[in-house]
């Protein structure tokens, strides 16, 4: 099939989609309604639509024959058949799991099919393959294969369904395997349709990945998630739109856009850091960021730190230099009205928040923040925006869009759902790959929406959401350490004349994700954050092995 256009003839270019990663099918994140129009017109290129549902299901069947062939030689596999196309990839599967001598059975309680799943039922059932009539027994060791609806579901099971599933879960956890989509969960958000979904200990994704299955409310139900490719020609892929969202898993930092220095830059020239994080109630919390920012390797790192951690650093990070010693308030909480406007010259990033508190109580004698807030509005440099500096933001009189819409240079958000909230709270209720894009549009600004798998969104309407992390990496103290690099990592671009995107923020993002999964592979507790740091500082950027041992689609909070 040669390749498709991407807009009429004359027609103007429009935006060009992000340079990285690859826009092929490893990577496009699409909605149940794009992958139904895609399939749509390769059916009107006169590919047959059997066709396309054999290959689907052949995939599958290979899948669960490579992986799947020890369990169903013991115990077999009961095939869940729905009405429509979905119903007819389950029926190819039964075939050919029955062709390779394995005990399987369908069970399909629905009185009509659509025509070519009728044809499968029929060929089914001449193979002499056993249909069950009432509903399986939930606590059976078979493999439970759920084919029921696929990406089109609109509309909540059927009660009895539920239920049904339900059991099986409860009585053989891990004992289902989803094709597409599992039952009652909807592809485009990943919300269940009704009370529950199927709980899936592995989910085949057919084709591309639909972006509901990534969502955090998706994961209980989805399992792993395992796509299976379909050679989608790349003439039809380029019909989609140049800012569709971009899925990053760990074998993408090596051809990530990392900072390159120039070969004879000194420490100036490798990218200047102020680091504003701490306070005498989370003291933690400045050390973790100087370290995730002395793990990205940025040249000059300075800081502004409350005086109890201010003390003793040079102990533990004697390469950092202390601008501002600050005091707190009487909760404890970081004053930043000490900063002196020389503090935040001759930078190329700055990041503030990690531990400062969320607010400061005014004390005898102490003075506003307002000149500090117009001073960091104000400044050229990167502006690195984390936790309780995120928080303070959002009480800002003018509102916090109105002032990052006058910020002078870069700005970078990186809040989790609830800071997202209290910055946003008019985008609060959108999907994440809504509304972080949106966020960043109305600001212009770089957000990191983080989660289980982050979203990442650049003003430019750029956007990726990270498919591969760690639950066991979700641990107080790892936002901090992010922050950190991320704001060294922004520094390098600025210093190196590369800039500081919202595609350099997704690579921290992702080597952060991806050093505490490899971290985890070697124990529940081996990511902690000082791990995780550590790991950082051991990337070599653009090297193929920074990928190894980093395949699993799990997820983290943090």
């Amino acid at each position: 099939m040669p390749d498709l256009p991407t807009s009429p003839p004359g027609a103007s270019a429009g935006p060009l989609p992000p340079a990285w990663p690859l826009r092929d099918a490893e990577h496009l994140l699409v909605s149940s309604g794009q992958m139904a129009a895609l399939e749509e017109d390769l059916f009107a290129s006169g590919l047959p639509v059997e066709s396309l549902m054999e290959k689907a299901a052949l995939a599958v069947s290979q899948w669960l024959l490579a992986q799947e062939r020890p369990l169903l030689q013991r115990h077999g596999a009961v095939v869940l058949v729905g009405p429509g196309h979905n119903g007819g990839d389950g029926l190819v599967v039964a075939r050919e799991l029955h062709l390779a001598g394995l005990p399987v059975a369908i069970w399909s309680p629905f009185e009509r099919h659509k025509p070519i799943t009728a044809r499968h039922l029929d060929h089914a059932r001449w193979l002499g393959i056993p249909l069950v009539q009432d509903p399986p027994d939930p606590g059976q060791p078979a493999l439970w294969i759920d084919a029921l609806f696929g990406i089109g579901q609109q509309r909540a099971p059927e009660e009895p369904l539920l239920e049904l599933l339900g059991e099986r879960q409860a009585a053989a956890p891990e004992g289902l395997v989803a094709i597409d989509v599992p039952t009652g969960l909807c592809a485009d958000t990943g919300s269940c349709l009704g009370r529950h979904a199927a709980q899936a200990r592995v989910t085949l994704c057919i084709g591309l990945i639909k972006q509901g299955l990534l969502q955090d409310r998706a994961l209980r139900w989805v399992g792993r998630l395992e796509r299976l490719d379909l050679g989608l020609p790349k003439g039809l892929l380029s019909t989609l739109p140049p800012r569709q969202p971009l899925g990053l898993a760990a074998g993408d930092l090596a051809a990530a856009p990392w900072p390159r220095p120039d070969a004879a830059a000194a420490k100036y020239g490798r990218g200047r850091l102020l680091v504003v994080a701490g306070s005498p109630r989370y003291p933690g919390a400045a050390a973790l960021a100087l370290g995730g920012a002395s793990a990205s390797g940025c040249g000059s790192l300075q800081a502004a730190l409350p005086q109890s951690v201010a003390s003793s650093l040079w102990q533990t990070a004697p390469h950092v230099v202390v601008r501002r010693q600050l005091l707190g308030d009487p909760e404890g909480h970081l004053e930043l009205a000490d900063l002196e406007p020389a503090d935040l010259e001759r930078l190329d990033a700055v990041l503030l928040g990690p531990g400062i508190g969320p607010a400061v109580r005014e004390r005898e004698g102490s003075r506003p923040e307002q000149a500090i807030w117009s001073r960091l509005q104000q400044m050229a440099p990167l502006l690195v925006i984390d936790a309780d500096g995120l928080n303070r933001l959002a009480q800002r009189p003018e509102g916090a869009g109105a002032w990052l819409r006058q910020r002078r240079g870069p700005t970078w958000l990186t809040p989790h759902a609830g800071e997202f909230a209290r910055l946003f709270p008019h985008l609060a209720d959108l999907p994440p790959l809504e509304a972080a894009p949106a966020a960043a549009d109305s600001t212009g600004t770089c957000v990191l929406l983080k989660g289980a798998h982050s979203v990442l969104a650049g003003p430019d309407g750029c956007c990726w959401q990270l498919r591969q992390t760690s639950p066991w990496a979700a641990r107080a103290g790892l936002g901090d350490v992010l922050a950190g690099y991320a704001a060294g990592l922004g520094a390098l671009g600025l210093a190196s004349g590369e800039g500081a995107g919202a595609d350099l923020l997704a690579t921290a993002a992702l080597a952060h994700a991806s050093s505490g999964l490899h971290l985890a592979r070697a124990g529940q507790g081996c990511a902690s954050p000082g791990a995780v740091a550590a790991a950082l500082a051991r990337i070599r950027p653009g090297e193929p092995g920074q990928a190894r041992g980093q395949s699993e689609p799990e997820h983290s909070k943090d």
